[in-house]
Order: structure tokens, then sequence, then C-alpha cells
């Protein structure tokens, strides 16, 4: 595959929608495999590994987790100008880069795990250092190949990377649980959570041996490139140093406090469970395990194509905004944000209204699913939130405005600190205080990036068919496929003759086939109805030049 650096050429909506594919493809795969791996590690092993997991994301985000981003937008940014020996300057300095706090954080990750978390899931924790150490390098390759206009290698290895998890880490919790038969409960849930750790090490070193392959693949014609560079001003080691410093670390910072409400949800529910309402420390990550390791993994489904955009918007609006083509700029912001809420909008609708078998299909143990599809109905309209916000974050970075995602982050995570715990300490919510102060958090961080946006770069979005248009055809979708849901569900319970039975097995999977396909027949329709967007427009978002 030829790498195509002509950014006014390539279609950066095509290439979010590869990569949206591969994102959507490895959430399913993530799901899929949870469900038989909580099958064999219990909820109390799931919620060990989603307390460690939790930790362990927030040190590979200040490590390495956002160099794909960074790299691809400083890197793409001297292509965009012809300077391919500066472009291979930084892609070197990023590995200097990712040695050094890859190191860093892995050892913080092993040596101060009992710090961290409590000491049944820091165990887990030590069981990810060398994971974050491979991971900066994996990253450094993606966003090598992002800034070239690729996200085919990417999605690749994504989808790679996730699939050598779910093996290895169903084989590998199963063997430590057979293993540890016959010893205390914790102990097998403990050893449980520690294969699927393994798993997700033996992921990340398998996508980063593809990537280095297809690196080496092309090797010989990057090199002719940069001999093709006349380039005049080679950048410095020390200049190397600022950009590789100056652009990454805000980026991180941002990613981090983006991301670390989390881990900040983590601290505040489990500190209140147990210090101060006594619960416990097994039930409160029993029950964080509800909210963190099932319904947020259904909710971050759809959330996958606004992560693919954000990192296609990245070097193309690098590329041009560094050319000063600005109209370039907005008319990619506004194409973004509307297939972006295109998706969105009945994806939040869509899994309200189908919460019950959408997670009786991906968990079906009967002790919990009702709690996580009252859980997911809740946090259902942080899709929305969390899409635009994320694909703000990313406008902003590849426009030069690293600064400005930090600080909205960080004072979103304050407010959404401070209701969380007033909400735990004040009433009997529980685990429905995570879902609102969840909801809190990324509709402030849309509001302020939308502020910024607005005034930064001169942008106001078109709204009737950008946002309400598909919000209401998503409403109206949302409709008919309750109206679906019942009758469906209605006429198997009649042919079982148990009025009150659960569907599940395969009855659940004919009931959702049927309600997604009518959901999204009828969701376009309207869609085109309302002339939020024409037949036309549908192909042109894949086809575009």
């Amino acid at each position: 595959m030829a790498l195509n650096n002509n950014n006014t050429s390539s279609n950066f909506i095509k290439q979010a929608g590869i990569l949206a594919m591969a994102g959507i493809i490895v959430r399913i795969i993530g799901i899929l495999y949870r469900s038989p791996l909580v099958a064999i590690i219990g909820d109390k092993g799931n919620g060990y590994y989603n307390t460690a997991y939790v930790i362990y994301t927030i040190i590979l985000l200040v490590s390495s987790y956002s160099i794909p981003s960074a790299i691809s937008k400083v890197i793409a940014a001297r292509l965009a100008l012809g300077e391919h020996k500066n472009a291979h300057r930084l892609f070197i300095a990023s590995f200097i880069y990712v040695t050094i706090m890859g190191t860093i954080g892995s050892l913080v990750c092993y040596l101060f795990a009992d710090r961290l978390v409590g000491p049944g899931a820091a165990q887990v924790l030590r069981v990810f250092a060398p994971t974050i150490f491979l991971s900066g390098f994996l990253g450094t390759f993606r966003g090598y190949f992002q800034a070239h206009h690729t996200m085919v290698y990417t999605s690749v290895s994504q989808i790679l990377e996730q699939i050598l998890n779910a093996v290895v880490s169903i084989l590998a919790a199963y063997l430590f649980v057979r293993a540890l038969s016959g010893a205390g409960e914790s102990i097998i849930a403990i050893g449980g959570a520690k294969g699927s750790a393994i798993g997700t090490g033996a992921g990340v070193l398998t996508a980063l041996i593809f990537m280095a392959v297809m690196y080496a693949r092309h090797y010989k014609s990057f090199k002719e490139a940069r001999d093709r560079d006349n380039t005049e001003h080679l950048l410095s080691v020390r200049q190397v140093a600022a950009i590789i410093i100056g652009m990454v670390t805000p980026v991180i910072l941002s990613t981090c406090i983006y991301n670390l409400s989390s881990a900040s949800n983590l601290k505040i529910y489990q500190y209140i469970m147990i210090e101060i309402f006594d619960m416990g420390e097994e039930y409160a990550t029993t029950n964080y395990g509800l909210f963190s390791g099932k319904a947020m993994q259904i909710i971050n489904i759809p959330i996958a194509v606004a992560s693919a955009m954000s990192a296609a918007i990245i070097p193309s609006i690098a590329h041009s905004y560094e050319k000063g083509l600005l109209d370039e700029v907005r008319d990619k912001i506004h194409r973004a944000v509307k297939v972006t809420m295109i998706i969105a909008a009945p994806s939040a609708v869509g899994l309200f209204v189908l919460a019950e078998p959408v997670t009786l299909l991906l968990y079906p143990q009967r002790a919990s699913f009702m709690t996580v599809a009252s859980l997911i109905r809740v946090l259902a309209v942080t899709v929305i939130f969390y899409c635009i916000s994320t694909l703000s974050n990313a406008i902003l970075q590849g426009t030069g405005y690293v600064n400005i995602p930090v600080v909205n982050a960080a004072l979103s995570l304050i407010i959404q600190s401070m209701l969380l715990a007033s909400l735990l300490l004040n009433t009997d919510l529980g685990l429905y205080a995570l879902c609102f102060a969840t909801i809190c958090y990324s509709l402030l961080m849309l509001l302020l990036n939308g502020f910024a946006i607005r005034f930064k770069l001169n942008y106001c979005q078109e709204f009737r068919k950008s946002v309400a248009g598909p919000i209401l055809a998503a409403l109206l979708m949302g409709v008919i496929a309750f109206v679906t849901d019942r009758i469906i569900g209605d006429a198997l319970r009649n042919i079982s003759g148990r009025p009150d039975m659960v569907i599940s097995g395969m009855s659940n999977v004919i009931r959702l086939i049927i309600c997604i396909t009518v959901s999204v027949v009828s969701y376009f329709a309207m869609l085109i109805g309302l002339k939020s967007v024409t037949i036309r427009e549908l192909k042109g978002m894949i086809l575009r030049k």
C-alpha cells in the first residue's frame, strides 16, 4: 500500500471510517471476550482487574498513550512543508522520549502498586508493568503512519492486539484459576485477574511486532523521500527536543486529565464506600466492576467513532492549519462533527432503549444484568457528550491550542469530583452517583471545548442539519425501536407460554437483530426525510476526496 502524503487529496473522513470500524470491532471483541472471562474469574475477579486497569491506564496515559496523537501532529506539520528529514528526526526523538517515559511508568506501576490500589488489585497491577514500556513504541509507530495519512496499519494492529488479548486473557485466566482451585475465593479471583492482565501485554507485543514489520516494509520509500528533501534548515537536537516536549507534554496532560475522571471516580467511590460507610473492599470493588467493567465498556463502543475521527483529524487539520488554509480547517471540522453526530445520536438512543437485550447478550450473568442495564440507560447520553468532546480535544490539539484542553479537563475534573463526593455522601444513589458525575464531566468538556473552538478559530457549527436533525431522527428511531422490542418480546413470551420470562440466548439475539435492523433503516430514512443529509452526501462522506 502506497502512503499518501498529500492531504488535499486524502480523505480524512474515509481514514476515520477505517479506524472507526477497527475501533468498533476491537470494542466488540473486548466485550465478547469479557463475558466468558468474567464467567471464569467472577465479578470479584473482574472487580480486581478493573481496579488495577484504571490505575494502569492513568500511568499509561502519562507515559505513552497520547504519543500517536502528538507525534502525528508534529510530523504531519513538517510533512506539509516537505521537510521529510526533520520529520524523521522527530520520529527518532520520539523513540528516545518513550523509552525514558516508558521505563519510569513501568517502575512506578511495579514498585508503588500497593500504594496505588488495594492489596488484591496490586498483584494485578504489577503484571501490567511491562505492557506500559512496550506501549510507547507501539504508539510512536502508529503516530508516524497516521502523520502520513493512513490509518490502515493502525487499524490492523488494533484488531490483532485485541484478538491476542482476548485469546491469551481467557486461556491464562483459565489456567490460573484451575491451578489455584481449592484456594480461597479471593486468591482465585486475583489469579484470574492476573491472567487477564497477561493477555493485555500479549496483545500489545503482537501489535508492536506488526507495526515494526510494516515500517521495515516501507523504509525504502521513507528513505527516498528524505533523499529528495532539499530542506536547508535541519532541526537541531535542542529544537527537536523542544518540539517533542512542547507538543507531547500538553497533549499527555490533556488526555491524562481527560481520562483521569475514571481513576478519580474509583478513588472517591472506594474511599467513601470503604472508609466512611464501612462496606468492605470486596463489596466496593465488585460493585465498581459493574459500572466500569460492564456498563462503561458497552457505552464505549460507539465512542470508538469519535476516537477514530480524532486520530484522523489531528494530522489532517495540522496539515491545513500549517499552510494557513483556515477555510479548509473549518470545512473539516464541520464534516467531522456532522459525521460524528450522525453516528453518536442513534447510538445513544439505541443503547437507552435496548439496554436490557444488549446487556443480556454481552454480560448474561443473571445476578447483575438488570443493574448494568439500568446504568447503561442513565449513561446513554454521555455517548453524545464524549464523542463531541473527544473530537473537540483533537481539533484544538491539531490547530496548536494544546493547553486549552488541559485547563478545561482540569476544571471539569474538579467539578465532577465534588459532585460525586456530594452525591455519595448525601444520597443513596450509589453506583448511579458515578453515572451522574460522568455525565457532568463529559458535558462540561463539550461546552468548554466548544467555546474555545468558537473564539479561537472563529468557527460556529451549523446546527439544524448537523445537530438537531440527527437528534430528532434518533428520538423518532428510539420510539420505533421501543415498540418493535415490545412486540417481539411479547411474541417470544407468548410462544414460550411464560409471560414473565427473561428473553436470553438465541431468542435474545434474534430480538436484537430485528430491532437493530428496523432502527437503522428507520433512522436513515428519517434523517433523509428531515433533509439533514442527502443520499449523495452519505456517499460523499465515504468517497469524497
